[in-house]
C-alpha cells in the first residue's frame, strides 16, 4: 500500500508544480524557461558506453580511444543545443471547438506555427488527469516547414455534460539524435461545451390521446377555424381577390345571407407542436432525465416536428424547430443545474 500511494503523491506535486509553471493561456510560444532537458534511455546507454571506453582508454593509453570518446561527448552536447533551438520559438494556439456528446471522442486542433526556423520530430499529446503507471500516451508527430503552420488534431473523450476544461498538452522532442528528451507543456485556457449523452435505445414519446399529457401537446386549434385552416381556407378579408374566393365553400353563406366568405389560404395546416417535459420521463433522478430528454430532442428533430422544452430546473424553451433550436436546447441540457 505505501509503494502504490508514493508515486501518486509526487504526481500530485508534480502536476501542482507544473500548474504553476504553465498558467492556461490562449496561444504559448516555448521559451528557455518552458523547455526542459533530460537525458533519454538511449542517452543513459550513451553514458555508460561513454564511461566505459574512458576507462578502457584511461587503462590501456589508447590516444584514439580518447578521441572517439570525446567526439561522441561534444556530439552528444551539440545535440543539445540543435534540440533546444528545435522548439524554442515554436508557437501553440488551439484551432475552433465543437460540442459533442458525452463519451463521445472531441477533435481538438492545436495549431503549430514555427516561425523562422523548420521544426523536426515535434511530439504532442494529451495529459489525462490521473495517469496510472505504464499508462501510454498517444502520440502524435509533426514537421513543419520554416515560415509555415501545421494543425494537429488530438482526441479527447469527456466524462460529464457541461462546461469542461481540456487536459494538458505536452509537446516533446528527441531530434536530432534522441539521446536527450526535450518538452514543454501547455494549458489551454478554452473550455469545451460538453453535451449530455442520450439515453440508448431511444425510449417512444408517448401518443398525443391524452390532452393533459406533460410530454405531448398538440396546439392546433380545435375549433372550426382549426377545420378551416385543414382545408386551406380562412376567413374573407378586406383586401383579398375575387378569385381567391373559395365559391363551393361559402354557397351556404351566400344562400343564407349571415357568416364569412371564405378564400383560399394557399397554406398548409399548422405542425402539431411537441412539449418535451422532465416530468414525463418518469424518472427519479435528474441525470437520467437529462440523458431521456436528450434523446427525444434528437429524435422529434430527425421528424422534423416543432417541439418546446421543460427542464428539470423548471427553466422552459419555447417551441420552434431547426437546428440553431436543437442546439439551444441541447446547451440547456447540458448547463442545466450546473451553475454555469
Amino acid at each position: 500500500m505505501k509503494a502504490s500511494a508514493s508515486p501518486r503523491w509526487w504526481q500530485r506535486q508534480w502536476q501542482a508544480w507544473a500548474a504553476r509553471r504553465h498558467p492556461a493561456s490562449s496561444e504559448q510560444m516555448l521559451t528557455q524557461r518552458t523547455i526542459y532537458v533530460l537525458p533519454s534511455k538511449a542517452g543513459g546507454f550513451l553514458g555508460v558506453t561513454l564511461a566505459l571506453l574512458l576507462l578502457a582508454s584511461i587503462n590501456f593509453q589508447l590516444n584514439l580511444g580518447y578521441l572517439l570518446t570525446f567526439w561522441l561527448l561534444a556530439a552528444a552536447l551539440a545535440s543539445v543545443w540543435q534540440g533546444h533551438r528545435n522548439l524554442r520559438g515554436l508557437r501553440v494556439r488551439l484551432g475552433a471547438l465543437e460540442p459533442v456528446f458525452a463519451h463521445q471522442a472531441a477533435l481538438l486542433p492545436i495549431v503549430l506555427h514555427a516561425g523562422g526556423c523548420a521544426r523536426f520530430a515535434v511530439a504532442l499529446a494529451l495529459l489525462p488527469a490521473q495517469r496510472s503507471r505504464g499508462t501510454a500516451l498517444a502520440w502524435s508527430h509533426a514537421d513543419i516547414a520554416a515560415g509555415h503552420s501545421q494543425t494537429v488534431t488530438l482526441t479527447y473523450t469527456p466524462q460529464q455534460r457541461g462546461w469542461q476544461a481540456l487536459p494538458r498538452l505536452q509537446l516533446q522532442s528527441h531530434y536530432p539524435l534522441g539521446v536527450f528528451r526535450l518538452w514543454s507543456y501547455w494549458q489551454p485556457s478554452a473550455r469545451l461545451l460538453v453535451y449530455p449523452a442520450p439515453e440508448s435505445p431511444c425510449p417512444p414519446l408517448q401518443q398525443p390521446d391524452a390532452p393533459d399529457s406533460p410530454l405531448v401537446q398538440s396546439t392546433a386549434p380545435a375549433s372550426s377555424h382549426g377545420q378551416q385552416a385543414q382545408d386551406n381556407v380562412r376567413p374573407y378579408q378586406r383586401g383579398d381577390r375575387l378569385r381567391d374566393i373559395a365559391w363551393k365553400k361559402s354557397a351556404p353563406v351566400l344562400a343564407s345571407g349571415h357568416g364569412t366568405l371564405v378564400v383560399r389560404s394557399g397554406q398548409a395546416a399548422p405542425p402539431q407542436q411537441l412539449w418535451l417535459d422532465a416530468r414525463a420521463t418518469a424518472l427519479p433522478d435528474t441525470e437520467a432525465q437529462i440523458a431521456r430528454l436528450t434523446a427525444w430532442v434528437l429524435h422529434v428533430h430527425e421528424q422534423g416536428h416543432c417541439w418546446g422544452l421543460r427542464l428539470p430546473s423548471g427553466h422552459i424553451l419555447q417551441p420552434d424547430s431547426g437546428a440553431a433550436h436543437l442546439h439551444a436546447c441541447l446547451r440547456a441540457l447540458a448547463l442545466d443545474g450546473l451553475g454555469q
